[in-house]
């Protein structure tokens, strides 16, 4: 058993048995909690306490991933996220991975949930792809997905972080200038995602 004398009147202890909290001299105890072997931080916020523990999570069987854009009116662009997760399935080998768009095209959220579902998923990973946070991540998809998850008790979910300020991020972004600027100089064919646009040219 461990013990740890903290500032103002708390006092914690932690065992695989009983985690007992004492505050102004009254005890309280609450269930037991097996806590993993790991290196434990203790952070004092005013008089509360966190105590923060690694959890690691991987994806394993019973899991589903859900990759959902904004979706748009033109076919083409929703059809390049059809063609993402068929790479992404391929590189990652995860079984159940679906497509969807958050509005104006199908399939929505709710039809990516109920199909991930009835290929065997129990724990739904949904994955914004987006660049940065905004109303969409922080309101429309949790509440899209809270929605379709009524349909399915028992099934859990977790909406994921858009991409974000990630260091790949800068590698992808910087191909795609080298390979624009090389299309221009005539050295390379427009990419597939300017493919037929003619979109791609220098403007003098």
């Amino acid at each position: 058993m461990e013990s740890s004398s903290l500032p103002t009147q708390f006092s914690f202890r932690i065992s695989q048995i009983s985690t007992e909290l004492r505050l102004n001299g009254r005890n309280r105890r609450w269930a037991a909690v097996k806590l993993p072997q790991e290196p434990r931080k203790r952070t004092y916020v005013g008089k509360k306490l966190c105590l923060a523990v690694t959890v690691r999570g991987e994806f394993g069987d019973g899991d589903g991933v859900i990759i959902v854009d904004h979706g748009s009116r033109r076919k083409e662009s929703n059809l390049m996220l059809n063609e993402f997760v068929t790479m992404f399935r391929e590189k990652t080998k995860y079984p159940i991975v679906e497509p969807a768009h958050m509005e104006l095209a199908e399939p929505s959220i709710k039809d990516a949930f109920s199909l991930c579902v009835q290929k065997g998923a129990r724990r739904i990973i949904v994955s914004p792809f987006f660049l940065f946070p905004g109303r969409h991540w922080n309101q429309d998809i949790p509440s899209l997905t809270a929605e379709a998850a009524k349909e399915h008790p028992g099934v859990s979910y977790v909406v994921t972080a858009p991409l974000g300020l990630h260091e790949l991020l800068v590698d992808v972004l910087n191909d795609r200038i080298k390979h624009c600027l090389s299309h221009v100089a005539g050295d390379a064919d427009e990419c597939s995602v300017c493919a037929g646009t003619g979109k791609c040219h220098l403007y003098e």
